[in-house]
This record gives structure tokens, C-alpha cells and sequence, in this order.
């Protein structure tokens, strides 16, 4: 499908998006949208507006790593949008010259419907560049959502940190980091990018808003220290998670070996006396039972207090 949008509106029916931009003259920009278009109208972009074939060929081959490339007469970006629900990144392609902007992409762009709707209505753009800059400051403000959703998680989970001392505990703070790393690499390259913009001299459409371009790679660096603050909280409460579970598994072992420990000298008295030799002394003691049942308990009760005094019962 293709949209084509000019400085005077939307376009709703066209038969030859040519004729639009041979009389591109008339218009102050076109921006023309295509969104999973078929073979026929791929062809528009090397038969009607003459792309590079390696241009094309990155716009066809997913998922490629955001970046620019220089050609005559237009500049080349990737950019990655992001999916919220699944936190996947999308491949935007946008090809800008001072007289239109192309945008490419194979699945839907919510990013990309709010700056077409939003032109609609108010018809503030004088320029591809602008219009550029809309969707770049677009996808980089959609990347917030998920970074403060995972961050508020993280808060969560590590209040009930020392509650939750159980494997779903573990496995959702594995997920997260995951996703972190998902985040992160759409970030940093996006950021590496953005510098790259601002540092080069080739670039008209930046250079003319480079104020509101600081402000992308600024969000960008913020976005870069929530990750990273939030792979360090993951980190920390990994390693929390195994601390408390080996304390845990501490206290359970001191638990097992103190009962091992006053049943040993109880179960060798019973094995002794459970040898039934015929001359065993007390064998045939009237008293016998009884009295080593007190044996028995006096040796525990005085082990038990032993263990006490010596501080093992202490958490």
C-alpha cells in the first residue's frame, strides 16, 4: 500500500504517483509512505524516483542496523521503531531530499500514523527536513513507555525481593534483562546515529534544526542511563536472589544437622540395645526401658543446649 501526502493535503486517489513528481515543482514537499508494498510498487522506487539499488536492497533485506547513507540528490536512514507489546524493533527506511521524504516499511508504524494524522490537521511542515525530524522525535519519545514500564517492574519486584525467594522470581528478572539487552541495542545504535547526524557536515536538514536534533540525542542518552540503570538493578537483585536462597539453604542444612546430630549418639544407644544377645548387660533389667529412655532424653535436652549456647540456633 502507498500513501502520498503534499504540502496542500492527502491524496486519496492517484493513478500515477509519477505525474506528482513531475510537476514535484508545484508542491513545496511530497511525502510519499509505503507500507508492505508488492513487487509492482517496490518497482516505484527505482523506476520513478531512481534510488541507488544498494538503498533499495537494505529497504528489502530486514533487519538492517540504523544507520545513513550519502547519495546524489538524497540522503538514506534505518531507523527502528518499537513494537510495545513486544518490545521487537521494526525497520523504518526514510529517503530525504529537499523536495520530498519516502518512508518504507513492511509492518505497521504507529509512530508513522500519529505524524500523518497529525500533519493532517495542522499543516505545520515546510519541508522534508521537518518532517524528518517529526518522525525521528516520534519513535525516540516511544521508546520511554517501555523503558519506564520495565524500570517501575523492577521497582516492584525488588520490594517483594525477600518474600519471593522462589524460581518464577528469578525467571521473571531473566526476562526483564532480556529485554533490557532487546532495548539497549535499539538504543544505543539509534544514539550513535544521532551523533553521527549532528557531526556531519553533509547533512542540510540537520544542520538547519540541530538544536531540536540535540534534544533527540539528549532523550536518547537518558533512555541509555535507564537501561543501564535498570541492567545494574537486575544484576544487584540476581545477585540478592542467590544470596537469600543460599541463606536460605544455609538455615535448612543447619536445621538437618542439628536433628542429625542428636539423633546420632540416640541411635546408637537403640542399635546397641537392639542387638539381642542373650548376655547383654541390663538385657533383662526391670528398669532397662525406662532407664534408657531417660538416658536418651537427658542426652538430647543437654546437646540442644549445647547447640544454643554455642549460637546455632541463631538466624
Amino acid at each position: 500500500m502507498i500513501k502520498l501526502m503534499t504540502d496542500r493535503g492527502e491524496v486519496d486517489q492517484y493513478e500515477d504517483i509519477g505525474k506528482y513528481l513531475k510537476n514535484i515543482d508545484d508542491y513545496q514537499w511530497v511525502w510519499v509512505d509505503f507500507l508492505a508494498p508488492n513487487k509492482e510498487e517496490i518497482a516505484i522506487l527505482s523506476d520513478v524516483f531512481h534510488f541507488h539499488p544498494l538503498a533499495i536492497e537494505d529497504c528489502l533485506h530486514y533487519l538492517q542496523r540504523p544507520k545513513l547513507d550519502y547519495y546524489d540528490g538524497y540522503n538514506f536512514y534505518v531507523l527502528h521503531s518499537l513494537n510495545q507489546e513486544t518490545l521487537d524493533s521494526e525497520e523504518v527506511d526514510l529517503f530525504v531530499s529537499e523536495r520530498f521524504l519516502v518512508t518504507f516499511h513492511q509492518e505497521p508504524v504507529v509512530e508513522i500514523e500519529e505524524v500523518w494524522n497529525s500533519i493532517l490537521v495542522s499543516r505545520q511542515v515546510n519541508s522534508p527536513a521537518q518532517l524528518l525530524y517529526f518522525i525521528f522525535d516520534k519513535i525516540v519519545d516511544m521508546y520511554f513507555p517501555a523503558a519506564y514500564q520495565i524500570e517501575d517492574a523492577l521497582n516492584d519486584l525488588e520490594d517483594e525481593l525477600e518474600d519471593r525467594v522462589k524460581g518464577d522470581l528469578i525467571d521473571q528478572i531473566f526476562d526483564m534483562r532480556k529485554d533490557l539487552i532487546k532495548l539497549r541495542r535499539s538504543f544505543q545504535s539509534t544514539r550513535e546515529l544521532v551523533y553521527r547526524m549532528l557531526n556531519s557536515e553533509r547533512l542540510q536538514e540537520v544542520k538547519e534544526r540541530k538544536v531540536y536534533f540535540n534534544d533527540i540525542y539528549d532523550h536518547l542518552i537518558r533512555l541509555t542511563e535507564i537501561i543501564d540503570s535498570s541492567r545494574e538493578m537486575t544484576a544487584d537483585m540476581r545477585d540478592s536472589y542467590f544470596s537469600l536462597n543460599s541463606n536460605r539453604m544455609n538455615s535448612i542444612m543447619m536445621t538437618l544437622t542439628v536433628i542429625s546430630s542428636i539423633f546420632i549418639p540416640l541411635t546408637f544407644i537403640v542399635g546397641v540395645y537392639g542387638m539381642n544377645f542373650d548376655n547383654m548387660p541390663e538385657l533383662h533389667w526391670h528398669f532397662g526401658y525406662y532407664g534408657i529412655m531417660i538416658c536418651m532424653l537427658v542426652i538430647a535436652v543437654g546437646m540442644i543446649t549445647w547447640f544454643i549456647k554455642k549460637g546455632w540456633f541463631k538466624s
